[in-house]
């Protein structure tokens, strides 16, 4: 195998590995060492890959963005399968008692929101893309007249809620939470209503 190709593969673990960690425990807590080592790859090989850590977590950010999407729309498209309407199946996949306690593969807004303030440069960039297009994705499920604030007011109901929810737990209470908030979204914004089955 050529060292170039040799090279990309080892940047490709280390991103994934990255991604990965800054959901599971958040920006402050990932290390370069341990995401080396999750990587399998040596802690001193890390600068042949990035300049810094946050230009890691930057790329971590956007590979974790993209990973959440993914996953998002795999699960919109079993319940649109089943008869959701566009709105119903990304808030009942969002707000899922699978997202609730898998944070590692999630939506990484929900994940390291409250610690984004305090970044800079690279990463704060990246995350404020990932709320963008989390906010770009809400709106094109939102039915026609739904109004210019709505995409901003149910993408922060959405990550607001599977934040409270996990702080509580994966038990009746964090559920109850998804629940409400499930609810209240689609009770304000679903112009199918309950035709289709939860």
């Amino acid at each position: 195998m050529p060292a170039s190709r040799r090279k990309e593969l080892s940047h490709e673990r280390i991103v994934d590995a990255a991604s990965r960690a800054i959901r599971r425990v958040g920006v402050a807590g990932v290390g370069v060492a341990d995401v080396m080592k999750e990587a399998g790859l040596t802690h001193g090989g890390f600068y042949a890959h990035f300049p810094s850590r946050d230009a890691l977590l930057a790329a971590a950010m956007d590979r974790a963005g993209q990973d959440g999407a993914a996953r998002l729309s795999q699960g919109m498209a079993r319940r649109r399968a089943e008869g959701a309407s566009p709105l119903r199946a990304w808030v009942d996949t969002y707000l899922s008692e699978a997202h609730l306690v898998g944070c590692e593969g999630g939506c990484p807004v929900s994940a390291v929101a409250s610690e984004i303030p305090r970044q800079t440069g690279p990463l704060r960039e990246a995350a404020a893309s990932r709320v963008q297009r989390l906010m770009e994705g809400v709106q094109r499920v939102l039915p026609a007249g739904a109004g210019d604030h709505a995409a901003a007011a149910v993408t922060s109901t959405l990550v607001g809620a599977l934040q409270l929810a996990r702080a509580l737990g994966d038990n009746d209470q964090g559920r109850a939470v998804l629940a409400s908030a499930r609810q209240a979204i689609l009770d304000q914004y679903d112009d199918k209503g309950d035709s289709a089955t939860h």
